[in-house]
């Protein structure tokens, strides 16, 4: 079976279209537990999930490429981003957890486009776990499931939501120390 070449990138292309249209409609009725909400979790949730699907068919198909490399991470980066300033916008979420996750996020985005046309910076497995952990914690405190099965799941998230905090602090910790050691092997290369 042919696949298309470019499906993967289209996915993640669609991914980060999802992001703005995820937001609106969890902002949309100040955040109430009616439709809108429940809506808005169920796209992240999908959105989300079609990282793993683009990966998946880029590997399976042999068609990773550059782009899709540089891409992946950005669009994981806005979806999640957009969830967590959503859910600090409604005052469900600590501001100061969203702004070191976006410091971590756009530091490392900025980082990886300033250097794509040297190397090209693919996720590593602890950046991939980091974004497990936020799809997690940021879809069980999307979806309002106190109102169905009880308060024990605002316990559950925040557990998960520290989770992805201290993942995201280490992956962007272990992120820098990557480079910072692979920029010191191309320079002892070099001479």
């Amino acid at each position: 079976m042919a696949v298309p070449r470019q499906l993967p990138n289209a996915i993640t292309v669609a991914r980060i279209l999802c992001a703005p249209i995820f937001l609106w409609m969890l902002l949309a009725d100040g955040g109430a537990d009616g439709a809108l909400r429940w809506w808005a979790a169920v796209l992240f949730i999908v959105a989300i999930a079609t990282d793993g699907i683009d990966g998946y068919i880029a590997r399976r198909y042999k068609i990773v490429t550059d782009l899709g490399k540089l891409l992946d991470p950005i669009a994981d980066k806005v979806l999640t981003g957009f969830a967590f300033i959503g859910l600090s916008i409604l005052a469900e979420l600590p501001w100061w957890i969203t702004i070191v996750v976006l410091i971590r996020e756009i530091g490392i985005t900025i980082h990886r486009l300033v250097v794509a046309s040297d190397h090209v910076v693919a996720a590593v497995w602890m950046g991939k776990l980091k974004t497990v952990a936020q799809a997690v914690a940021l879809s069980l405190a999307l979806l309002p499931l106190a109102s169905v099965v009880g308060d024990w799941i605002v316990w559950a998230n925040i557990v998960t939501m520290w989770i992805a905090v201290i993942l995201t602090i280490a992956s962007g910790i272990d992120y820098v120390v990557t480079e910072i050691r692979g920029a010191r092997r191309s320079r002892t290369d070099r001479t």
